[in-house]
This record gives structure tokens, C-alpha cells and sequence, in this order.
């Protein structure tokens, strides 16, 4: 099966589509119609973007540009982490609790599935390596995102219910015990879901782009049932390792709750 490849032309019909959408919020008064294009225009650019440095990666293939921008993704994704709370920890620790632990879990999980699964030749490879950590960091990234807005969030409403626990001589592990249990299950929400409903209610992405691409239906599904359990496997220990560092975080060496290491909800 031939690739069918794509004009500048099929790409505009596609944004037109967008267009009708943000026209359809301005109609509505949704107020979502500036956000909507830009977020648009950042995905046309930023893939675009990311094609030619791929296109430059896979004629030089050095492993210090390949770290270069394996680190980058990483930073922006621990970024993103941290804009999407609203009440996030203050200070270097807003970016370095999500940063963290999707390096712990995602790097970890990539290069396993590298050396040991798949099994490329060299590991590095371009063509294996960035495709498989953008996903594991993608997901990742909003796991650890939604469980650490939880726990700040709950952290903040039952402040009270922690410091009568700390007075009753709980430690702060069993203080925050609960709250903590629950924001770990809130980020692991959607990766569940979403391999509940794979192959039924939906073809995932990656599957679908191989299938696209000539690829046999029974190669792309192998390969999707390998990222999606990776991706579960890396969206389960980062968000254990986030939502553990994040509510240490939150006590002092005298475990006493600190909520002022977290900065004011942002609207």
C-alpha cells in the first residue's frame, strides 16, 4: 500500500474546520474562540517544527542532539505540568515536582522498552526513541498534571481536618494519607480509561497512523497494546513518585503543614 501523501491544501480544508469552531464560540459567547486558535496555530507550528529537526535527527543520528532535544521535550512537558494547576507549589518546586517525576518514569519506561522489548539498534535511534517518549511523556504529563492539582487542591479545603490529625499525633504519611490516595486515583483516571475503551469505542492514535501508513493491521495493533501498556506502566509511576514528593512537600522537617509553599489559585 502506497503512502498517500498530503498538500498544503488538504491541511488548509482540515483548519477551515477550526475556524467554524472558533466562529461557532464567538457566536455563542463561549469565549474559547482566541484560545482555540491559538492552540491550533501552536500545533501547525510546533509540528512543523518538530518534522524538520526529525528530518535533520535522522541524517546526522548524533546521540548529543538526540539528548538535546529528548531534555527539551522533558522541560517543556514539566512546564505544562505545572501550568495547568491551579494552586501549584511555589518556587523551583512548581516545575521540579512534575519534571522529576516523569524523567523517573518516563526515561526509565522509554529506555527499557528500547533495550529490552523492541530491542533497536542503537537504542538512540531517531526513528524509535522520540516517537516513543513523546507519547509516554504526553500521558504522562496529564496524569501527573491532574493528580498534583488534586492533592494541592484537597490539601488546601481539608487543611483543617490535617492539622486536627497532626494534633491528634498522626504523622504527616497518615495525615494526608487519604487525600493523597485519591489524587493518585484521579491521574490514573484516564490512562484507564482510555484502555478500556481501545479497540472498541476508539482506534487509538498511533495504531491508526501505522494502519494509515501502510503498516498491517495486525503489526499496528501489537505495537499499540505495547504503548498503551507503557504508557499505563509510566503514568502510574510518575504519578506515584509526584503526588508522594509533592505531599511531602507540604510538611516541614517538624511535620507541621506548610501550605504556605503553595502559591495563591489562579483563576
Amino acid at each position: 500500500m502506497n503512502l498517500i501523501l498530503l498538500t498544503p491544501l488538504d491541511l488548509a480544508i482540515a483548519a477551515t474546520l477550526v475556524v467554524a469552531l472558533a466562529l461557532i464560540s464567538l457566536r455563542l459567547s463561549l469565549g474559547i474562540e482566541g484560545k482555540l486558535l491559538i492552540a491550533a496555530l501552536r500545533t501547525v507550528i510546533q509540528l512543523s517544527l518538530l518534522g524538520l529537526v526529525l528530518k535533520f535527527l535522522f541524517v546526522q543520528s548524533h546521540p548529543l542532539l538526540i539528548s538535546a532535544l529528548a531534555m527539551f521535550m522533558l522541560f517543556v512537558a514539566g512546564y505544562e505540568v505545572m501550568a495547568r494547576q491551579q494552586r501549584r507549589f511555589s518556587g523551583i518546586w512548581g516545575f521540579g515536582v512534575g519534571t522529576l517525576s516523569m524523567f523517573i518514569s518516563s526515561f526509565s519506561v522509554t529506555i527499557l522498552a528500547l533495550t529490552v522489548i523492541i530491542q533497536a539498534e542503537p537504542w538512540y535511534s531517531v526513528q524509535y526513541l522520540i516517537p516513543l517518549l513523546g507519547m509516554m511523556l504526553g500521558n504522562t504529563m496529564s496524569g501527573i498534571a491532574i493528580a498534583l492539582d488534586n492533592l494541592t487542591q484537597n490539601a488546601w479545603q481539608r487543611r483543617q481536618e490535617i492539622e486536627a490529625r497532626l494534633i491528634l499525633g498522626h504523622s504527616w504519611d497518615q495525615a494526608i494519607r487519604e487525600i493523597r490516595r485519591n489524587a493518585l486515583r484521579s491521574g490514573l483516571i484516564p490512562i484507564i480509561n482510555a484502555m478500556a475503551a481501545a479497540g472498541i469505542v476508539s482506534l487509538p492514535g498511533m495504531m491508526t497512523g501505522q494502519i494509515l501508513a501502510g503498516t498491517p493491521p495486525m503489526e499496528a495493533s501489537k505495537y499499540q497494546i505495547l504503548i498503551m501498556l507503557l504508557i499505563a506502566a509510566g503514568t502510574g509511576f510518575g504519578a506515584t513518585a509526584a503526588v508522594w514528593i509533592g505531599a511531602k512537600r507540604l510538611f516541614d522537617d517538624r511535620e507541621r503543614l506548610r501550605l504556605d509553599r503553595l502559591g495563591k489559585k489562579r483563576a
